[in-house]
């Protein structure tokens, strides 16, 4: 029997870690290094938040017998430098612990690599705010091609039982996406990497400006119309 509790899914980079550059400069300086264009900055933007190999195959236009190897390159540098130059948003560590303090279960569900990603999450200091960690495979190759579906799937399957309510938390249409293939609603935020109405038009419950919103946004998504329920 499935509890009166709330689970709340937050995404990685642009919603609870700033790369501060970190991604775009690692994919710039990957593609230089194997002789590839670099595609403009709003291009690379686009690039944070989706699976790498298909960011690569899709917007640089990277081929196949050089994928690999691209990949490799960026992965290097980023563990390297790039874990250690991302910083947490702004009052983010804050918020999850409200939210675990009000009695919600809170875990990640990113499309970077699960190993990387708990690495990453290590490195800033936050590992330990979360009951669970969710990722893309290890071997990028074989990542699910179904977006953020599978992964949002995998958290909820974890916590099964647990919970009465779960939201999303992001900052692209494919986290938005993600959530509603699995029957529940996500919350975006403004401070990530999502184009001028990006989130709304993908169907985002609320857009929210800080991280401070971020409990009442959660709230009104697991119980619309005046529902009451745990936060």
């Amino acid at each position: 029997m499935t509890n009166s509790r709330l689970l709340v899914l937050f995404d990685l980079d642009g919603t609870l870690v700033d790369p501060a550059g970190s991604i775009t400069g690692g994919i710039a300086a990957a593609l230089a290094a194997s002789g590839l264009p670099v595609p403009p900055a709003t291009d690379l933007q686009a690039m944070v938040g989706p699976a790498l190999k298909d960011s690569l195959t899709g917007i640089a236009g990277v081929p196949a017998e050089q994928l690999e190897t691209v990949i490799a390159s960026y992965r290097r540098t980023y563990r390297e430098t790039g874990m250690a130059a991302s910083r947490p948003y702004p009052g983010i560590a804050d918020t999850v612990r409200r939210l675990r303090a009000d009695g919600a279960l809170v875990a990640v569900a990113t499309q970077k690599p699960e190993p990387i990603a708990r690495e990453l999450l290590a490195v800033q200091g936050l590992d330990t705010l979360f009951d669970s960690i969710h990722g893309s495979p290890a071997d990028e190759r074989q990542a699910a091609s179904d977006g953020k579906v599978s992964i949002v799937r995998a958290a909820l399957a974890e916590h099964n039982g647990r919970y009465s309510a779960a939201v999303m938390i992001g900052d692209r249409s494919h986290d938005v996406h993600g959530a509603a293939a699995n029957g529940i609603p996500c919350i975006g935020v403004a401070w990530g990497f999502a184009q001028d109405g990006e989130l709304e038009a993908a169907g985002a419950a609320a857009v929210v400006q800080s991280a401070a919103e971020l409990p009442a946004a959660v709230h009104a998504a697991a119980h619309p119309a005046g529902a009451h329920g745990p936060l």
